[in-house]
């Protein structure tokens, strides 16, 4: 089969700059909302599975295996742990051991406290910073006990739903109506810690008026212990009622649950892209529908109409093409590591390889499947009919 020249369908493009114009950005949003899609869930996914060391144990209250928010035990069980397990990791004669209270309160920054939201407070001893060894501080100091002091996430404000001067050193909050002061701040890139709030773990004891606290998080040696270990010393001990977990097992569970919101992002972005799909049938049919007379010329010079449908494919794809290369730019340059606040904390937006050739491909095939219906509606027509169309 002879086909049309390829300049042939670059030069129709240019014939109506209007409806070209009408193609690209119709076919870059639509991509551009399916790299959304593609960089919320693997931003989502990412820092939930990123979360935790390979070698921490949660350990926190029976029934609480699904949320350590709800979990409660008794402020003694670290140091019954430390004294009872062996083959915790050490450094220089300091045990990874951190207890710790997780809690979800309200938070007010800002001038006058005018800006307002939900963070998820972490209680901590110094021994969180063995535990957590992806956590690097990168402004300010850690806090005092006792000082009301707290250091802040990189993406906490996102968290919060403030702006970043709002948490800068220095700043003053108001959590749960009462008035801390920021004097750090942390990261922990790629993991849900880097929304969270770090404060002193008798300090949020004592603002939460609890006793108990949610979980003791360890790290054990690979080579003296392992977890049957600690799930052995929960089963021994039935008056603590303790619960032991791999702290990557527990964010992986969470990254389970939060499933269904990944798959309505995706269902939402399909969605979308099905009525620009209709949307770009109209367009084309319409484009195609002035030009019945140039198909059947086409048709009578000898150019089959496989070859003619061949050549409008590639005038769409190239438009919609462009547009896709267009999202893809944008979406590397303004949204890639573009925070998201969600019920466990904040996550970037990922706008990796695998999103980008997402889109590509996703853009391509609109281009593809939007041609061929209105292509092979206006080629059905007599090859007479159509050379005495207007």
């Amino acid at each position: 089969m002879r086909l049309l020249p390829f300049d042939y369908a670059v030069r129709n493009l240019g014939r109506s700059p209007l409806r070209l114009a009408l193609s690209v950005l119709g076919g870059a949003l639509v991509v551009l909302l399916v790299i959304v899609a593609g960089g919320f869930v693997r931003g989502m996914d990412g820092a939930l599975r990123a979360t935790g060391h390979q070698h921490n144990v949660l350990v926190m209250g029976v029934g609480s295996e699904e949320s350590v928010e709800r979990s409660e035990i008794s402020a003694a069980t670290a140091s019954l742990i430390e004294a009872s397990v062996s083959g915790i990791r050490t450094r220089a004669g300091v045990a990874y051991v951190s207890p710790e209270v997780h809690v979800m309160l309200p938070v007010r920054a800002g001038p006058a406290g005018e800006r307002h939201g939900n963070a998820f407070l972490r209680g901590v001893t110094p021994a969180a910073t063995l535990v957590h060894g992806d956590v690097s501080l990168i402004e300010g100091r850690l806090p005092r006990a006792g000082a009301d002091e707290v250091i802040v996430g990189r993406m906490a404000a996102t968290t919060i739903g403030v702006r970043q001067i709002d948490l800068a050193v220095g700043a003053q909050l108001r959590i749960d109506n009462r008035p801390w002061t920021v004097v750090g701040r942390f990261t922990a890139p790629g993991s849900v810690l880097d929304g969270e709030i770090w404060a002193p773990l008798a300090d949020v004891m004592t603002a939460t008026r609890r006793e108990t606290i949610s979980c003791v998080v360890l790290t054990l040696d690979p080579e003296q212990a392992e977890f049957e270990d600690i799930a052995a010393f929960a089963l021994m001990r039935p008056d603590l009622k303790l619960a032991a977990m791999p702290e990557r097992e527990y964010y992986r569970q969470l990254s389970a649950f939060f499933a269904p919101i990944r798959a309505v992002a995706w269902v939402t972005a399909s969605l979308i892209a099905v009525g620009g799909l209709f949307g770009g049938l109209n367009t084309m049919y319409a484009a195609f529908a002035s030009r019945v007379r140039e198909l059947g010329t086409l048709q009578s010079l000898g150019f089959r109409r496989g070859a003619i449908v061949v050549s409008l494919v590639q005038e769409s794809s190239l438009a919609t093409a462009a547009g896709a290369l267009a999202a893809c730019a944008a979406g590397v340059l303004a949204l890639d590591g573009v925070g998201v606040r969600f019920s466990a904390g904040a996550f970037a937006l990922v706008v990796d390889a695998t999103v980008v050739l997402i889109g590509l491909g996703s853009g391509v095939a609109l281009g593809l499947v939007g041609a061929l219906p209105p292509a092979w509606r206006c080629l059905r027509m007599p090859i007479p009919t159509a050379l005495k169309s207007v």
